[in-house]
C-alpha cells in the first residue's frame, strides 16, 4: 500500500491519538459475554508480493495462505467483481475458520463513485455471498478526492446497501476529518446504520487514526513504514485494543499492510503472538506448529 508513504518515517510522530470519546459510549451500548471475535491477515497472498513466505515448491498459494492465517483483507476483488465459480472455489480452498473482508469494486467506488450502481452491487454481493460463513466483511474505500461535499451520495449509498451484508468504510479525503462537525455527521450516520467505520494507520496521514469506533467492531488497516519503530506501534495498539475490549468491543479486524511489500507476514506474526498471550487466544500463525515457515 503507497497511500501514506513518506520519505523518511524517523520524523513521524506514531503516536497513536487518544481514544474518540464518542467510541466508548457506542461500545457501551455493544457490552456482552461473547467472546473475542479477531482476525488477522495480511493484504494478498500473491507469491510475487509475499517474498520468501511460500516454501519452495508451493503450488497453491491460498491453501497454504489460509494454514497461516485466519484471514485475508481480499483487494483483489477492487478491481473486478470475482464469478460465483470463483468465489466458490477460494471458499473451498480453505479451512473452515478461514474468512475473506472482500473490497468493492472500483466501478462502484471510483468510476461511478457510488451514482446508479445498484445492479453492480447486486452483481458483487451475489458472488460474494457464495463464501456463505467464510465472509467476515466488507469493505467500500473511496478515492482520496470523494469529499463531504457528496456526502448524500455516501448516506444513500449505505442506506441501499443489500440487508444482512456486513459493511465497513473507509473515506480518505482530508476534509471529512479536518470538520468535527462533518466528521460527527458521517461517524453518526454509520452507527445510525450500523456500518464500520475503518481506522487507518499509515505514517503519511495521521487524520485516519481518528480512534473512532461506530459499532461493536474495529476494522484496522495497518501499514507498516519498513522501520524500527512498526512493532513498537503494533505494541501500543495491543494497550489500546485492551482498553476497548474492556469497554465492549467485541470485534476485531486487523490487517498488515508495508509501503515496500517484503514481510507483512512476519509482522502479523508478532502481532498475533502478542494477541494470543494477552487474550487468551489460539489464532494460527506461521510457525505456530513448530514449522520455521519463513
Amino acid at each position: 500500500m503507497k497511500f501514506g508513504k513518506v520519505e523518511d518515517p524517523s520524523l513521524v510522530d506514531f503516536t497513536l491519538p487518544t481514544t474518540h470519546p464518542a467510541t466508548y459510549k457506542v461500545l457501551e451500548k455493544h457490552k456482552s459475554n461473547a467472546p473475542f471475535e479477531v482476525f488477522v491477515g495480511c493484504a494478498k497472498w500473491n507469491k510475487t508480493d509475499l517474498k520468501g513466505f511460500y516454501p519452495k515448491g508451493t503450488k497453491d498459494e491460498l491453501a497454504y495462505y489460509s494454514q497461516q492465517f485466519n484471514s485475508i483483507e481480499l483487494n483483489a476483488t477492487y478491481y473486478n467483481t470475482p464469478s460465483k465459480d470463483q468465489v466458490a472455489k477460494w471458499k473451498e480452498k480453505t479451512p473452515n475458520d478461514f474468512k475473506f473482508f472482500p473490497k468493492i469494486p472500483q466501478s462502484i467506488s471510483h468510476y461511478s463513485r457510488l451514482l446508479n450502481t445498484d445492479e453492480k452491487v447486486m452483481a458483487f454481493t451475489d458472488s460474494i455471498a457464495f463464501f456463505e460463513e467464510k465472509l467476515g466483511m466488507i469493505f467500500l474505500q473511496m478515492h482520496e478526492n470523494f469529499k463531504p461535499k457528496d456526502f448524500d451520495r455516501l448516506q444513500d449509498f449505505v442506506r441501499r446497501f443489500p440487508k444482512g451484508f456486513p459493511l465497513a468504510i473507509e473515506v480518505r479525503n482530508e476534509e471529512w476529518f479536518a470538520n468535527k462537525a462533518v466528521f460527527d455527521a458521517y461517524c453518526e450516520m454509520l452507527e445510525k446504520h450500523n456500518k464500520t467505520n475503518i481506522i487507518v494507520d499509515t505514517a503519511g496521514r495521521r487524520d485516519m487514526v481518528h480512534m473512532r469506533l461506530t459499532n461493536e467492531t474495529a476494522f484496522v488497516r495497518y501499514v507498516s513504514a519498513n522501520d524500527d519503530s512498526d512493532q513498537d506501534r503494533l505494541d501500543e495498539w495491543l494497550n489500546v485494543l485492551q482498553d476497548w475490549r474492556k469497554n465492549g468491543l467485541q470485534k476485531l479486524y486487523f490487517f498488515i499492510h508495508q509501503n515496500v511489500e517484503l514481510e507483512s507476514p512476519l509482522l502479523a506474526t508478532y502481532f498475533i503472538k502478542k494477541l494470543n498471550k494477552t487474550f487468551q487466544l489460539d489464532l494460527p500463525h506461521p510457525g505456530k506448529n513448530h514449522l520455521e515457515l519463513f
